[in-house]
This record gives C-alpha cells, structure tokens and sequence, in this order.
C-alpha cells in the first residue's frame, strides 16, 4: 500500500540540539520525510522510519563543523503552523517558508520508500529564501541500496546534502563513524523515536536499550534511554 503521509511529532523534539554559533549562512532546516511506500518489512518498522529517517539525518548533518542544523523542535512548531493538504506533503515552497523562518538558509526534505529491502531515499535541498529546489540527492549508485545498508545510505545522502549548499567533505573521521553504525540499531533507535511520541515509555525504553545493544557508542540511543527512564 502507498502511504503519503508523515509522521513528525517528538522525533523532532527528540534530539538534544547544540545550537553552535556557525556562519547563519550555512544554517540548514530538516524537515518530514515522506513514506511513499514500504514492502516486505513490518508496518511497525516502516511508522517507526517515518520519525527515524529525518532524525537521524538531522543528526548527521549537525556533524558538520560548518553547519548549523536549526533547532528541530522550533522547526517543528514552525511547520505546525503551515496549512498543508489531508495528505500533509511538504512542497518546496513551504519548505523555504518553513527554513526562512527559523533562521536557515537552506531546508531539506524528501522521501524514503523500502521495496523488499531494496532502500531509497530521496532528499529535496531547498533555498529557504526563494523556495526553490536547488538539488535533488538520492542514494542513486545500486550497490548501496540494501536496507541493511541503512547508515551507509543516510551518511551518503548527508554528504550529498553537504556538497549541494557548497561546503566541503566531512573530515574523514566524521564519516566513518556515520557509516559504522547497523542497521539493526538505527531501526531500533527509530522504534525507540516512535515509542517515545506515542507516551509508551517503556516500549521506548526497550528498543534504545536493543539500539545500544546492537551499538553500545550510540550517544543518540543513550540520551532517548535517559529521556524515558
């Protein structure tokens, strides 16, 4: 089944967020992802992406020395004023509305779709003061579009996000970090982000104590566990 909706909710709020004192130029919005459709893997998993997949990048992106990622939470809000269809997709021209707001110069949404684990994700790069796509970016190269390739993937889409607003590479230690983590632990951690919106603490609990299991140097799955417990 196609799904057109997005969840955004607490993923945004999640994330303990330094707010570092970068070049406003370079400030960047991250926005809902959409599910465009998702097969053979349990809805569970597919729901709990939908809060992963733009946290997680968010994440990625924020280890850039020379970004600012804004604020998710104030994105968030920001977004709740925006009078989007029943569908809730974002288009380029709110997604610059959205960024100009709080402050970026750029914003970045998209699309995930996971077809029996073939995975893709499709990023829009958006100049937040005109509204208009700069740069499409995707996981395009065939090789790296296994589902359990799922950090590899999202550090690739991050670096092609870097590349499209003009910075350089990530030093080569930051990517390397971004890549090592399983697959396994970035779902649970999705799950956790999931959990975590719906007020189950518990359940949150279990699938970031599973994340850090699966990647015990997961500070992202560290801090939701502290948030819940």
């Amino acid at each position: 089944m196609r799904r057109t909706h997005w969840a955004w909710g607490f993923a945004a709020a999640a994330l303990a967020w330094p707010l570092q004192a970068q070049d406003a130029g370079r400030g960047l919005a991250v926005l809902p992802f959409e599910n465009t459709g998702s097969y053979g893997q349990d809805k569970e998993v597919s729901d709990a992406l939908q809060l992963g997949i733009p946290a997680m990048l968010a994440s990625a992106l924020a280890a850039h020395p020379g970004l600012r990622v804004a604020d998710p939470a104030r994105v968030r809000r920001e977004l709740e004023t925006q009078h989007l269809g029943p569908d809730g997709r974002i288009d380029a021209a709110t997604a610059g509305q959205v960024g100009k707001a709080v402050g970026a110069r750029y914003s970045v949404t998209g699309s995930f779709a996971d077809f029996y684990g073939k995975f893709r994700i499709n990023a829009r790069v958006v100049d937040a003061q005109t509204g208009e796509i700069l740069k499409v970016v995707s996981n395009d190269d065939p090789t790296l579009q296994d589902r359990a390739q799922l950090a590899a993937i999202l550090q690739l889409v991050g670096e092609r996000v870097i590349a499209a607003v003009g910075l350089p590479p990530y030093p080569a230690e930051t990517a390397a970090r971004g890549r090592a983590l399983p697959a396994e632990a970035l779902t649970d951690y999705s799950r956790g982000l999931m959990f975590e919106n719906r007020g189950d603490k518990a359940k949150a609990a279990d699938s970031y104590q599973r994340a850090l299991s699966a990647y015990p140097d997961y500070p992202d799955a560290r801090e939701g566990l502290q948030r819940v417990r």
